[in-house]
C-alpha cells in the first residue's frame, strides 16, 4: 500500500502541484502556439506526453553509462530520436494531425519540459519511477493545453472540440489570436495558484 501511494504521488506531482505549464511555466512555445482549439491542445499534449514517457525511461536506463560531461547532449539525442519516430509515425498514419500541428511536432525536441524532467528526475531515479514521472508530467501538460485550448475555442469561436455552443456572432475573435492566448493563460495560472495555496 505504501509503495502504491508513493507511485501515485509521483504521477500526481506532474498533474497539479508541479504542472509544467501552469506552475513551472515551461513549454510556452507549444502552449501558446497549439492551443487555439481544444483538439489542438489535446493532440499536442498527447504527443509530448508520449515522448516524455519514452525519453524518461531511456534516460533512466542509460544514466550510469553516460559521463557527466556529455550528459545533456546525450539526453537531447534521446529526446530527438523519439520526436523523429513520432513525427514519422504521425506523417505516415495521421496526416490530418501532421497538418494540424505542423512545425510544432519537431519543436518538441527543444521543449524544456522534456530536458528538465530527464535532467532533474530520470537521471536520478529508477526506470519505473521515471516512466511514472513522465506519465504525470505528460498528463499535466495535456490537461493544461486542452483546458487552455478549450477556453480559447469557446470564447473565440463559440464552440468546443468543434461542437457549436453558442452562435459565432457572439464570439470574441481576440481569444483565437495570440493576445488571447496570453490572457487565457494568465487567468488559468491565477486559478491554479489559488488552488495550490
Amino acid at each position: 500500500m505504501k509503495k502504491l501511494r508513493k507511485k501515485l504521488k509521483i504521477v500526481w506531482e506532474g498533474i497539479l502541484p508541479s504542472n509544467p505549464v501552469l506552475v513551472l511555466l515551461l513549454g510556452m512555445c507549444a502552449t501558446l502556439g497549439t492551443t487555439s482549439s481544444a483538439l489542438g491542445g489535446l493532440l499536442m499534449g498527447i504527443s509530448t506526453g508520449l515522448v516524455l514517457i519514452c525519453s524518461n525511461s531511456v534516460v533512466s536506463l542509460i544514466k550510469s553509462l553516460v559521463p557527466d560531461k556529455v550528459r545533456i547532449p546525450v539526453f537531447i539525442v534521446v529526446i530527438a530520436t523519439f520526436v523523429s519516430v513520432l513525427q514519422l509515425a504521425v506523417n505516415a498514419w495521421m496526416p490530418a494531425l501532421n497538418a494540424s500541428l505542423g512545425l510544432f511536432i519537431p519543436l518538441i525536441v527543444v521543449n524544456c519540459i522534456l530536458l528538465g524532467r530527464a535532467e532533474a528526475y530520470a537521471s536520478r531515479h529508477s526506470l519505473a519511477d521515471s516512466a511514472l514521472d513522465g506519465l504525470g508530467s505528460g498528463i499535466g501538460f495535456t490537461l493544461a493545453l486542452t483546458i487552455l485550448g478549450g477556453m480559447r475555442e469557446l470564447l473565440g469561436a463559440g464552440s468546443i472540440f468543434g461542437m457549436r455552443i453558442y452562435p459565432e456572432d457572439y464570439a470574441m475573435l481576440l481569444f483565437v489570436l495570440a493576445p488571447g492566448a496570453f490572457i487565457a493563460l494568465g487567468y488559468l495560472i491565477a486559478i491554479v495558484n489559488r488552488i495550490n495555496r
